[in-house]
């Protein structure tokens, strides 16, 4: 039976949990392979609008099983939060449909510490991080320094790993950063308090989903971010400290490649990016902010407002076929209504040279221009379409010629916010 993923195509932020949403009555598991809860994803069901930070969003429909693999890094405490906030608002979780890897890192205390005080010494030079401590929990997660949920089971074992952290990290945070030094004591104890309250879901998952898959189950995996902030291959150093791509879903869960049935992409109409880092097709005038403003363009987890720009098939194309992309999905086609014309870019312009790839060398892609091809817009509003055919001709046209451009065929677009604003097109 199929697994399928949903990546995203750009640099996050693409609409990936309301395709997950459409999705997800059609399948039976609902898998979260990476990130943590640096990414945001919202659904809105009727009046009603679900930010989500660890759970996976599938939890909002009945009888569906959900996963935290082993790929994402968990703060426990943010965890217990989003649990509880779920439950006060009439959603059922328990270690009946939702599961958590024993494998999966801690994000602690300290990583966030760390995380803010080496944005904050960068100065100028920042990555823009969320300050959520994601990165340094996959730093001591490859450097072996890392705890686990696994850890959380045996507490005189998880406070002797914690005190020999903090006795390694507590003088770096003095002597580096200026920081006081962390009582591991209490580190420990908070964590465990969180811990507790997620020993119902702890689970081997990978041994789960591997059996789930024997058994002719459904399954449907979610990343975070987006292919554009791989630590490979996004636009690095600007990146994530994991992999977005969908080469992350298989190290992610503990499913072997050859199972993952289909990747399905998911890209805006348009682009957008949050924190610092090279953006080709950034609109830098008053349209960006109109296009932020419309699209409702601010952080699910942090609030900032992202920057906004026209559709780039360069980097979408390579993202595409990073990521092996067999189908897209475009989301917010109705923000662009009222605009004319729309913009696509089809190649840059870079060093003098016209090129139609990504370049990995972050000064040249700083410096590339972006070649545009514009297209008739449309008035008519979006909302009750409900067909591809039912589309104003000119919004028909942009979702060509993206299918030509990326060399993949849209078989899903969104038209408004709301979880009945969505056509599909032969899913």
């Amino acid at each position: 039976m199929p697994a399928t993923v949903i990546v995203g195509v750009q640099w996050g932020d693409e609409g990936k949990a309301k395709v997950l949403d459409a999705l997800a009555e059609e399948y039976d598991i609902i898998v979260r392979y990476q990130g943590g809860s640096n990414a945001g994803h919202t659904v809105v069901v009727g009046s009603e609008r679900y930010a989500f930070h660890l759970v996976p969003s599938g939890i909002l429909r009945h009888g569906k099983v959900c996963v935290i693999a082993n790929g994402v890094v968990v703060e426990p405490a943010l965890l217990v939060s989003e649990i509880e906030d779920l439950r006060a608002r009439g959603v059922r979780i328990d270690g009946g449909n939702l599961l958590l890897s024993a494998r999966v890192h801690l994000v602690m205390p300290y990583h966030r510490v760390l995380d803010k005080a080496q944005e904050l010494r960068k100065g100028g030079g920042k990555i823009g991080t969320t300050g959520r401590g994601i990165g340094p929990c996959y730093a001591d997660k490859a450097a072996r320094w890392g705890i686990r949920a696994v850890d959380l089971m045996r507490p005189a074992s998880f406070r002797e790993k914690v005190r020999s952290r903090l006795e390694d990290l507590n003088p770096v945070l003095e002597k580096i950063y200026g920081i006081e030094a962390m009582k591991w004591e209490e580190v420990a104890e908070e964590v465990l308090a969180a811990g507790e309250k997620l020993k119902p879901f702890i689970a081997d998952t990978a041994s789960y989903l591997r059996k789930a898959l024997d058994g002719g189950r459904r399954l449907l995996l979610e990343g975070a971010q987006g292919t554009l902030l791989d630590v490979d291959f996004g636009t690095y150093p600007y990146v994530t400290s994991s992999n977005s791509a969908a080469c992350g879903a298989s190290a992610g869960t503990g499913i072997p490649p050859r199972r993952l049935s289909e990747v399905l992409g998911v890209a805006k109409a348009y682009t957008t990016r949050v924190g610092a880092g090279p953006f080709p097709t950034e609109i830098l005038d008053g349209d960006g902010d109109e296009l932020r403003k419309k699209g409702g363009e601010y952080g699910t987890t942090t609030g900032r407002p992202r920057r906004c720009g026209w559709f780039d098939a360069v980097s979408c194309r390579y993202a595409v076929e990073t990521s092996g992309v067999d189908c897209l999905a475009i989301t917010k086609l109705d923000v662009l209504t009222g605009r004319n014309p729309v913009k696509i870019c089809t190649a840059y312009r870079c060093e003098g040279r016209r090129i139609e790839t990504m370049p990995a060398d972050l000064e040249s892609l700083t410096a590339c221009e972006p070649e545009y091809e514009e297209m008739a817009g449309w008035e008519t509003p979006l909302g009750g379409c409900r067909r591809r055919e039912h589309l104003p001709a000119e919004a028909q046209a942009y979702v060509r010629r993206i299918e030509q451009l990326l060399g993949v065929p849209v078989r899903l677009i969104s038209v408004g916010s709301g979880r009945d604003d969505t056509i599909r097109c032969g899913i």
